[in-house]
């Protein structure tokens, strides 16, 4: 029997060409996200689908495509798919945990540098073709003695601290689990509770995931706490944060900056999810730094990851626990 598998997004063509080695393989060849019917319909007879953050795979879907051996995620936050349908209909569900790390870390202190010095501000009234030479303006802010405040310290937290280290400013964290003490060391971090955290920093860097409790951590009332003139940097989830508090706090100008790679409208799993990015938000050009979900937009890191999801279909296909599997069967 040859295995038929489903590609929801484009991948890079070393990918299809393993894969087609030994099953036939349904790419998108395009670089949109196909509808949720269309996607169905490529996988209600395939053995395994791989899939990719606009995803979302419930246990309709599961349903409706009865012979699936394996969920494949080119990712490695989960919350739009259901993992325990996947389980109870006998299902691997794998995740790439470790690529998208270094990437996303990279790109946070790239925000961070961006909006506190206002790069973006600088290359607009470069392109208005009135610079003329040095003037004294647009002064922004140096991380040199700054208090810097990461909430969540998995791994994504733990690599933007490495990448803060040389910075000279001084490092909080908070998370429900406190680092071992010669970590902490290692990486000069001082754990604390998320309010003083917020009341002390000058930036604050979300690296958490989305759960119930994370929903909006980053409210009116959370925003109030934070220092006057600080600056709140994304690159967790968005719906961690709520941006019509970002936006209004901003207009205020009790927050001085906002820069975020990942928004509200993105996460499938809420039924109430707002359908676009607030106006109220994307007029701030001054106070925000907004990126396209470009977290693991490395070309060589999106061909592993892309190549990582493959071999756990292929190993699912050989009758083998796949590595990246995060649920038992």
């Amino acid at each position: 029997m040859t295995h038929r598998v489903v590609i929801t997004h484009w991948v890079h063509p070393g990918v299809i060409r393993l894969l087609e080695q030994s099953c036939e393989v349904i790419p998108n060849t395009t670089r949109e996200t196909l509808p949720r019917e269309e996607i169905l319909r490529r996988a209600q007879d395939a053995h395994a689908i791989m899939v990719f953050m606009p995803d979302t795979i419930d246990d309709d879907f599961l349903a409706a495509c009865p012979n699936l051996k394996i969920v494949a995620a080119s990712l490695k936050g989960y919350d739009n798919f259901d993992v325990e349908s996947c389980t109870r209909r006998g299902i691997w569900f794998t995740i790439v945990s470790d690529l998208l790390t270094i990437p996303t870390a990279e790109l946070a202190v790239g925000l961070l540098i961006g909006l506190a010095r206002r790069m973006l501000d600088g290359d607009r009234f470069i392109r208005t073709g009135e610079f003329r030479g040095w003037r004294p303006r647009l002064y922004g802010t140096g991380l040199a003695g700054r208090c810097l405040g990461m909430v969540g310290m998995g791994a994504v937290g733990q690599a933007i601290a490495k990448r803060l280290l040389g910075f000279d400013a001084a490092l909080l964290y908070t998370d429900p689990l406190s680092l071992p003490r010669h970590e902490e060391e290692a990486l000069k971090l001082s754990h604390v509770p998320l309010d003083v955290l917020l009341a002390l920093s000058d930036f604050v860097l979300l690296s958490v995931p989305l759960t119930p409790d994370a929903r909006h951590l980053i409210n009116e009332k959370a925003l109030a706490k934070m220092k006057p003139g600080s600056f709140l940097i994304n690159v967790g989830r968005g719906s961690v944060v709520d941006e019509q508090a970002v936006a209004f706090a901003l207009q205020s100008g009790h927050l001085a900056g906002y820069a975020a790679d990942v928004f509200e409208f993105e996460d499938w799993v809420r039924k109430d999810r707002p359908p676009t990015i607030p106006l109220s938000l994307l007029e701030m050009t001054g106070a925000t730094f907004l990126t396209p979900h470009l977290g693991s937009a490395v070309e060589d890191v999106r061909r592993e990851i892309a190549l990582e999801a493959a071999r756990s279909i292929l190993q699912a296909f050989a009758g083998t626990k796949p590595e990246g599997a995060i649920n038992r069967l």
